[in-house]
């Protein structure tokens, strides 16, 4: 194989997350070490700072404050939602990512997101191929979501659901205080994948958890969902309820009315206020005590209780792109293995061809939810649990956190 020499840029695309700069960390920290790249790039705001001629040279950071990157929540070189079109249609996008590269003499482009972030590194790849201009191109996973294909899980997932499930125990211990009975409704992030808010049966374990869980992979009835927490207010005298933001009508329709507020950049509907409009609901229907709870960004950036487990992983997935990309592995995206070795949790990556992952939604086994559509089986909680382990030794100063600082130097 001839070595292919040349710089590498490395963008973040999509919701942040707790744990997305570590994986840019590994991707930096293993790009600067390596012989074949010649200088590293960071993207500012993702594709949008390759489009904008907006490049960061990492080099000229300092180490330190590199490394901090593993510990500091959300998208240190920024984030942005912009979809390129199909370059049958529209090429100009790609024609000026093509001139940026030949400008800096990108060899390497490595992208840090979510399913639509795949879909951008998966047109790339296939244009620069097409054009000739050898490039290697390499996905990096990020979403809490957790629902890249192909991929036992994704980095910034357990993090986000140790968050939730710590919470959802929290909230538990209030919401059992008086000798009035409460009802509590716990709005959780998922539009079409229901992983996160299943995280809140974590806290079942430990007898701090939800009556009822309703997650977007089976359609939503309100008059179940009324009878489902009456019927628990009247064994009870209280009831928890963890629901996923995404969840809908058998048509289709999101039961949340905010559905049509807004949209992000990729056309996908924005959702929130769900938890009020349900505690609205139960209010009326049952005359009780009622709270809504929203985390909204709380559980993606809450890097105080960052998994450890999530953490190293996620810079595994940095590291393991750079090498991959540099031993001549093109048009992939990094993803997670599982293994089990003496009834212990371990961990490797694998390669998934980015064709395979753009625009797929991996959503939670329907056999590992159970039959009347408001809980989780035992299936999840042992497929979830090892992944939330570990506390991170995370800087501190006067006893807040350390979070980096970058310079942000732009390249010449």
């Amino acid at each position: 194989m001839n070595e292919l020499k040349g710089a590498c840029i490395i963008g973040q695309s999509g919701g942040p997350t707790s744990v997305i700069n570590a994986s840019a960390y590994g991707v930096i920290d293993t790009a600067l070490k390596s012989g074949a790249i010649t200088q590293v790039l960071g993207a500012e705001h993702g594709i949008k700072g390759v489009l904008n001629d907006r490049l960061f040279d990492m080099g000229l950071e300092d180490p330190e404050e590199l490394r901090l990157m593993k510990y500091t929540p959300s998208s240190a070189l920024g984030s942005c939602r912009y979809k390129i079109a199909d370059p049958e249609k529209d090429d100009t996008d790609y024609k000026r990512i093509l001139e940026v590269f030949k400008k800096h003499n990108v060899r390497y482009f490595f992208y840090n997101g979510g399913n639509d972030s795949m879909d951008t590194c998966h047109k790339i790849s296939a244009y620069m191929q097409s054009v000739g201009y050898d490039c290697r191109v390499m996905g990096v996973p990020k979403t809490i979501d957790n629902d890249l294909f192909g991929t036992d899980h994704c980095p910034g997932y357990a993090s986000a659901a140790k968050y939730i499930a710590t919470s959802m125990m929290e909230v538990y211990q209030d919401a059992h205080v008086y000798d009035t009975g409460m009802i509590v409704v716990m709005e959780i992030m998922g539009r079409h994948a229901g992983w996160l808010t299943a995280a809140a049966a974590l806290a079942n374990e430990y007898g701090a958890g939800p009556d009822l869980i309703y997650l977007p992979e089976v359609d939503f009835s309100m008059p179940r969902f009324i009878e489902d927490v009456k019927r628990v207010y009247a064994e009870k005298g209280s009831c928890i309820v963890a629901v996923s933001e995404g969840i809908h009508y058998e048509d289709g329709s999101f039961v949340s009315e905010a559905k049509v507020a807004a949209n992000d950049g990729f056309g996908h509907a924005q959702l929130g206020g769900l938890a009020a409009i349900l505690a609205q609901v139960l209010k009326e229907q049952t005359g009780a005590k009622v709270r809504g709870i929203e985390l909204n960004l709380l559980q993606r950036c809450g890097a105080h209780l960052a998994s450890e487990t999530d953490i190293e992983e996620s810079f595994m997935a940095g590291k393991a792109a750079v090498e991959n990309a540099v031993n001549g592995i093109n048009g992939c995206m990094i993803g997670f293995e599982r293994v089990i070795k003496n009834g212990k949790y371990t961990c490797k990556t694998k390669l998934i061809p980015l064709s395979e992952v753009a625009n797929v939604e991996k959503k939670i086994p329907r056999d590992w939810i159970n039959e009347a559509g408001n809980g989780v089986k035992s299936q999840f909680v042992d497929y979830a649990l090892p992944l939330i382990q570990g506390e991170p030794n995370l800087p501190k100063v006067d006893s807040l956190p350390r979070f980096c600082k970058l310079k942000k130097i732009l390249a010449k």
